[in-house]
């Protein structure tokens, strides 16, 4: 493994991934990655959960029973509360978003997605954003998702990014460029 990699990233991900060979065998990808998006929402929602899940001195049994509770309410499989079950036991709890977030690129990348970051200066339509994901994906030749976001402070233009890969069309990027010019001339 990659030694830039910190200690936590490389135990998500390899708590994501083997959580992705056992919910591929049982046939339950797409609903586990379903409750582990749902299961993200209510984490980010609440400060009470994430507290409860990054406090060290929660006993175990605690643990088993609110992580439980959660698990029922939020209908998730057998395998899915199991695996939650493991990283109580492990004492891996804390981790839990990392995981999550992990789990759900993997999915995404066994789909053959790519994610990619777009700004534009003002507000598109939906029908304008799926025309562009369309286009990129034929450009790409892979299906992409696309994180959008507007930035007023852009003036005009757009800025896309994929992977290490940035376009930046952007009026505020082209004045940046000329003002350089102007200052090396």
């Amino acid at each position: 493994m990659s030694t830039n990699k910190s200690f936590s990233t490389e135990t998500a991900e390899r708590y994501s991934r083997a959580l992705y060979e056992v919910v591929k065998e049982s046939n339950e990808i797409n609903k586990v990655e379903n409750d582990l998006n749902n299961f993200l929402i209510t984490l980010n929602s609440s400060f009470e959960i994430q507290n409860f899940i990054k406090d060290p001195s929660q006993s175990l049994n605690q643990q088993y029973k609110v992580i439980g509770t959660i698990s029922d309410k939020l209908s998730f499989s057998k395998n899915l509360k199991n695996f939650f079950f493991l990283l109580i036991k492990k004492r891996r709890i804390f981790f839990t978003k990392k995981i999550i977030e992990s789990f759900i690129k993997l999915c995404s990348k066994k789909r053959g997605e790519l994610k990619g970051s777009l700004i534009s200066s003002k507000e598109l339509s939906k029908s304008e954003l799926d025309d562009l994901s369309k286009d990129l994906s034929k450009s790409v030749g892979s299906n992409l998702k696309l994180n959008y976001k507007v930035d007023k402070e852009l003036i005009g233009g757009l800025k896309l990014q994929l992977g290490s890969f940035m376009i930046d069309t952007s009026i505020k990027n082209k004045l940046k460029r000329y003002k350089q010019v102007l200052i090396e001339n």
